[in-house]
């Protein structure tokens, strides 16, 4: 098989600067004696003659384009270019070529625009030399400069000296006079030619040159030239959009005219970068970087000015956080703040440092709070935004705002909680905005970006500070749409009670998702911390409730917490889920789903086959001598019963050993081995263990008791539900006795384990099919599930240009 690392595309550009494709072949770089040097050669994949041999000239500029393109010229108009299938063999040819150059192949172009020796001599000549002979600037030599400026874009040593030959001349301003004569004159053949002579010289890549192009004198007529492509039936209206239709808005009065005009320059470059000039093709690419870096630039100078002007940043928060400000002009403030914080982000680390250190001296956080927490969308989406370069850039300095603040503040003002409402009331019906929010809040409580030091620990405070003040907003929804009690606040009573499956429409659906990613990652990273909130609220009994969910994906997610659980092989989280009988829904969930292969029945088999593999001891007796006889006939994987394989050995283990050790001595070995546990851990499980399945767990002093869930949460969905169409769900289908199919109960004694009409259980019930010998199939348990209405969907919009509408 040939080498795809060295297959190549061989390209020429013709008299009509169009590369043709010459041929597929395979290059290799090897010494011929003709042209008495290494050499590129390429040989025809269909019939291997020679498509090309090019000697790699010591003092030719090849240059190296989106990895896996090599351009250059070999002789005042033949151009040459190969394009490689993949980047490995362009990678090669090039270290061959820096090589034979004795260049660094981590540069992108071999040579100097201009040579050592054109250097000097340039400098010597007279500045009324000319590099390039230009055509006189009149009208009937307008054909001929469009064809020299557009002839010496592929050699980079023609575009410099043509671009010094502009600078000499004083050329543009002329060419920028014969537009408007152009114009006045209705000659449209002329106008065409402009066009391309401007975006031409635009190739160049030339400073100098720009800063000629875009000043007040002459943007606007670089701006008219662009309009009349060739290639459009109408010239494009662009200076009348500028001028008319784009605004220029101060949201606090600019008395700086530089910082004016910057800012103005600055928007109309970008608009030609980005509306007017064409996509550049794969061989064009790099002919714009210098346009890019001259907007990169601009952007660090009015960011740098602003942030000198204290009384300007002082000004507009004062009107941002002032209750008397309308709520247009407040859009506006935060639509300017979110504009400047992506400007920052041209800003060297240094200089972006001071930037968001000014911010939260100026208070930038406390404003935060309050437009977070405002009714317009568009605001609310601007302020998200401004959040999350702050927490990018220190989630540090957001955290140590956030505790100092718990010190003065009510909980449901904290601005966490507020991030944390937003989230859980975004009215997206994709939640685009809830995830972009998840993520932030992951940063903040991720464990690996919190500083350790002599005097405390971040991790320690904020961890504390987290699960007493802020844990219990999080899950709000997840606890209350797995409660009992929404079927009271429904009036579901009766014999109807056990059989309900509370609706749980998509939008909720995907927001448990959410919440339960955000649960997961902190099981992985919180340690006690988690532990501690999961054993007080009993918190997996609730996420399991989820397991009977219609979408699949949100059962996904409560599996895989569990997953994370268990994986962590704590024997205190083992105890806990053994007392709580709770692999009884996961297993409801693999009979439910039958003999459909699919990502439910591969999680929940994955999840017993970890217990297996890993020889988790307690689990693995819990499961064998609760639920075998209704695993048993899956016989399609051997997971359940190699559980029954590891449970009969350890028996046996176990038994070998009570006989070798004398009866006097048994006692004392069990007195020990019931103090095995450490006493942190001994005291969730100091109440009585006779009664099965029952959690026990001690109170933790500062906890947030279910019943305290926030009273926003309740205002806020109650708000949104009145906005909000009902859902009509399709409940699940009776089955021939009358009953639903599941009868899994979460009440409240279930999870305490006492006995109850409601507690759980797996029945084996013989199908009709049984009598003619199929295998019977034990029915499942179902949960009933109450769902909690979300906010009305709506779209977010887009956002303002910076200082233009």
């Amino acid at each position: 098989m040939s080498d795809t690392r060295r297959r190549v595309k061989v390209y020429t550009l013709n008299e009509d600067r169009q590369w043709d494709d010459r041929g597929t072949g395979h290059v290799s770089s090897t010494y011929v004696e003709e042209l008495k040097g290494m050499s590129l050669l390429v040989r025809a994949e269909s019939d291997g003659s020679l498509l090309l041999e090019s000697k790699i000239n010591p003092n030719t500029a090849y240059q190296k384009q989106q990895d896996t393109l090599i351009v250059w010229s070999e002789a005042e108009n033949y151009d040459l270019a190969l394009s490689f299938q993949e980047k490995a063999g362009c990678d090669e040819i090039w270290e061959k070529i820096c090589q034979v150059q004795g260049k660094d192949p981590s540069v992108e172009v071999t040579q100097d625009l201009i040579d050592e020796s054109e250097e000097e001599r340039f400098e010597e000549m007279p500045e009324t030399s000319h590099l390039i002979d230009l055509p006189t600037c009149e009208l009937n030599k307008l054909e001929e400069i469009a064809d020299l400026v557009t002839s010496v874009l592929s050699s980079p040593i023609r575009r410099e000296k043509l671009a010094l030959a502009l600078e000499n001349e004083g050329y543009i301003k002329k060419l920028l006079q014969l537009f408007q004569a152009c114009e006045n004159l209705e000659n449209t053949e002329g106008l065409h030619h402009l066009y391309e002579i401007i975006r031409g010289i635009l190739f160049l890549n030339k400073a100098t040159l720009f800063e000629v192009m875009f000043s007040d004198e002459c943007i606007m007529d670089v701006v008219g030239c662009l309009e009349y492509d060739p290639a459009l039936a109408q010239p494009k209206r662009h200076r009348e959009f500028l001028t008319k239709t784009a605004k220029f808005k101060e949201v606090i009065p600019i008395t700086d005219s530089e910082l004016r005009q910057k800012i103005h320059q600055t928007y109309r470059v970008q608009y030609i970068q980005d509306i007017i000039l064409p996509t550049p093709s794969v061989f064009e690419e790099n002919f714009l970087s210098t346009l890019t870096s001259f907007i990169f630039f601009n952007k660090v100078e009015i960011v740098s000015m602003l942030q000198e002007d204290e009384k300007f940043l002082s000004e507009v928060f004062a009107q941002l956080t002032d209750e008397a400000t309308d709520d247009d002009k407040r859009r506006e403030l935060v639509n300017f703040f979110k504009e400047f914080c992506a400007f920052s982000q041209t800003l060297q680390p240094q200089n972006r440092d001071a930037f968001f250190k000014t911010l939260a001296k100026l208070g930038i956080l406390p404003a935060l709070e309050i437009v977070m927490g405002m009714d317009d969308l568009q605001v609310r989406s601007a302020a998200t935004d401004i959040f999350s370069y702050l927490v990018e850039f220190s989630p540090s300095m957001v955290r140590e705002f956030v505790m100092q603040e718990a010190q003065q503040s009510d909980d449901d003002i904290l601005l966490i909680n507020v991030v944390i409402e937003q989230m859980i009331c975004d009215t997206d019906p994709e939640l685009g905005g809830a995830v972009q929010l998840m993520g932030l809040l992951r940063t903040l409580i991720d464990p690996e970006n919190m500083l350790a030091t002599t005097n405390k620990t971040e991790k320690s405070e904020f961890l504390n500070f987290f699960y007493n003040h802020c844990m219990h907003v999080l899950t709000a929804p997840l606890l209350t749409n797995t409660s009992e009690d929404k079927c009271e606040k429904d009036n579901i009573v009766g014999p109807n009670r056990n059989n309900t499956i509370c609706p749980d429409n998509y939008q909720t659906a995907q927001l448990l998702a959410l919440i339960l990613e955000l649960l997961t990652f902190c099981v992985e990273h919180h340690t006690y911390h988690i532990k501690n909130y999961i054993m007080n609220k009993d918190l997996l009994r609730r996420v399991l409730v989820l397991m009977n969910s219609k979408h699949t994906f949100l059962a996904l997610c409560a599996l895989r917490f569990m997953r994370r659980i268990i994986g962590l092989k704590d024997e205190f989280y083992n105890r806990y889920i053994t007392k709580g009988n709770l692999f009884e829904p996961v297993i409801n969930a693999l009979l439910d789903n039958g003999t459909r292969y699919n990502l439910l029945n591969s999680a929940v088999i994955e999840l017993f086959e970890f217990i297996r593999v890993e020889d988790i001891k307690s689990l693995t007796a819990h499961i064998v001598e609760n639920f075998y006889k209704a695993l048993e006939s899956i016989e399609y994987v051997q997971t359940f019963k190699g559980l029954k394989t590891k449970y009969e050995q350890e028996k046996d283990r176990q038994s070998q050993k009570l006989n070798s050790v004398p009866s006097i001595l048994r006692s004392n070995r069990f007195r020990r081995d019931a103090k095995a546990l450490e006493e942190d851990e001994e005291m969730w499980f100091n109440e009585d263990e006779e009664e099965e399945g029952k959690a026990v767990v001690a109170p933790v002093e500062k906890s947030k008791p279910e019943d305290d869930f926030p009273d926003s949460y309740e205002k806020f969905m109650e708000t949104k539900k009145a906005k909000e169409s009902e859902d009509k769900e399709n409940l699940p289908k009776r089955t021939s006795s009358g009953g639903f199919k599941f009868t899994f109960s979460h009440s409240t004694s279930a999870a305490n384990g006492t006995n109850s009409t409601n507690s759980k259980s797996v029945v084996a019930q013989t199908s009709p099919a049984s009598s003619n010998g199929s295998s019977s199939k034990p029915t499942n348990l179902t949960s009933s599930v109450t769902a909690t209405k979300v906010c009305e969907t709506v779209q977010y919009t887009k956002l303002c240009f910076f200082f233009f509408l």
